[in-house]
């Protein structure tokens, strides 16, 4: 299943919210690159996504849950990749430019 919160995250302008899978990493990729969103939207064990794809995320049959879910649904399914077990250097990415024609 497919878990998305609401778009409250501000960042260059936008707000965001967080898309998680409770089953892979893999389910989580392949529904991302249905809604348009680029692999380097990919945070450790989330996408972030604009508001307007999560709109889509959700028609698409992505479940609206709060934000504290997303977490628990994460750690409850083995998927949480703290940042301190993160290959990169632990800064966080960008959001700027993820998404073509959208600044």
């Amino acid at each position: 299943m497919l878990y998305i919160d609401t778009p409250r995250w501000p960042a260059h302008g936008r707000l965001w919210a967080h898309l998680v899978s409770d089953v892979s990493a893999a389910e989580l990729h392949a529904f991302a690159e249905l809604i348009g969103a680029p692999r380097r939207a990919f945070e450790r064990d989330h996408y972030d996504v604009p508001a307007d794809r999560a709109r889509v995320a959700i028609w698409l049959g992505a479940r609206l849950v709060p934000s504290r879910e997303i977490v628990d649904r994460l750690v409850a399914a083995g998927l949480r990749r703290p940042r301190h077990l993160s290959a990169s250097d632990g800064q966080k990415k960008p959001a700027q430019g993820l998404f073509r024609g959208v600044n």
